[in-house]
């Protein structure tokens, strides 16, 4: 708890003080590459044949992942509170490589935990971690991922407090991590809010978003949950009044793996029930006993048995619906996108894309879709060939 209030005192000053959010902006736009484009995908929504859809690229961000945002914004934070070295659990690697980057970045000593499972799908990542030279250590228990790293990195913190900070890489845990990473990752939904405006003069009609632990969804969705947003200018084109925040509807998709009715999913929504685990009380995937549940996804970002606390709360006000794909869908979608639009996503942003495959048809031309492509598919590549029987 100690360790806990000091980073709350420090995260909330932070944003009150200039000197740091001057040089989080200029991190932002000469380091992280922001503002990442809104990219209309043209071919994908002719072969769709429905609603118009955006694309918003953080996998061009440096890295190649929103994970980034956060990863910087953290170990800014964790430097003005004189820690000498942050740690970070990684699922799919990019947090993990993210991290790594801004330790190297501010001079600051890296250690990473990661599963064994995860350490295997995602062998590219790893190498790119102890290049930036951060200590990466195998978490071998339990189920071998992301769950196993993250308690691995709670009981690294518990004992090196004083040095050192855990930078979270999503909106889970206790509080601040779930208000401070999404607020880290809101700049995806400023900007996307204002270069849609400038595409086509209007606010979308849908925004869709991958939820693992659920941090790209929040940073693309929290700027459209805003009641005091100013009114939406009529459009641009046609003269028909515009969309007010509350009409823009918001999809997370979780991930179904191998379905819902065979036990082998990351669905929280579909299969899971309300519990407290990892410092937070949010839905889960448990037995009637309580005791954590194995998951699976193709995906090892959205192979996560909770899901940040801020979702539940808007499934139960309504704002935000849930719904899943499962990785047969996923990995369509994968070479779908790479095929048409010439751009390989993540996994985990293809389960966005395939949600956005059964919606798009059945939605009017003159609709707006954005999609959030949280990162790049390099990192898959190998794992999807593999599933595919193709050596590399």
């Amino acid at each position: 708890m100690p360790a806990l209030k000091e980073l709350e005192e420090a995260f909330f000053y932070s944003k009150k003080d200039k000197e740091f959010q001057r040089e989080l902006r200029h991190l932002q736009k000469t380091y992280i590459g922001r503002p990442t484009p809104l990219y209309f995908a043209r071919r994908l929504t002719e072969h769709l044949g429905g609603a118009k859809i955006y694309l918003k690229r953080e996998d061009l961000a440096h890295t190649g992942a929103h994970k980034i945002n956060n990863a910087v914004g953290q170990v800014l934070l964790a430097k003005k509170m004189g820690k000498k070295r942050v740690i970070a659990e990684t699922g799919a690697g990019q947090h993990g490589v993210a991290t790594a980057t801004g330790a190297a970045l501010k001079g600051l000593e890296c250690g990473i935990y990661m599963g064994t499972e995860d350490m295997k799908r995602q062998a590219l990542n790893v190498f790119r971690m102890r290049l930036l030279g951060a200590k990466v250590t195998e978490v071998p228990t339990g189920s071998r991922t992301l769950k196993d790293a993250i308690n691995e990195a709670l009981r690294d913190w518990t004992t090196n407090v004083r040095t050192t900070h855990y930078v979270l890489g999503t909106v889970f845990g206790p509080h601040p991590f779930p208000v401070m990473v999404r607020d880290f990752q809101s700049v995806i939904g400023r900007e996307a809010r204002r270069q849609i405006l400038d595409a086509e003069g209007r606010l979308p009609d849908y925004l869709i978003a991958c939820v693992g632990g659920g941090s790209n969804a929040m940073g693309l969705f929290y700027e459209f949950l805003k009641e005091d947003n100013p009114p939406t200018p009529p459009f641009s084109k046609g003269g028909k009044e515009g969309l007010l925040d509350k009409d823009i509807k918001m999809i997370g998709v979780e991930a179904g793996g191998k379905g819902i009715e065979t036990g082998e999913h990351a669905a929280r929504f579909a299969g899971g029930s309300i519990g407290v685990f990892q410092g937070c009380k949010s839905y889960l995937l448990q037995d009637d006993d309580g005791n954590v549940l194995g998951t699976h996804s193709v995906s090892a970002g959205l192979d996560y048995a909770s899901i940040g606390p801020e979702h539940p709360f808007l499934k139960d006000a309504g704002r935000v619906q849930y719904t899943y794909a499962t990785d047969d869908e996923a990995l369509a979608a994968f070479e779908l996108l790479s095929r048409l639009e010439g751009i390989i996503p993540a996994l985990e942003s293809a389960h966005a894309i395939a949600e956005v495959v059964k919606l798009a048809p059945k939605l009017d031309q003159d609709k707006i879709i954005i999609i959030n492509l949280s990162g790049r598919g390099d990192k898959d590549v190998q794992h999807v060939a593999k599933i595919k029987g193709i050596e590399l």
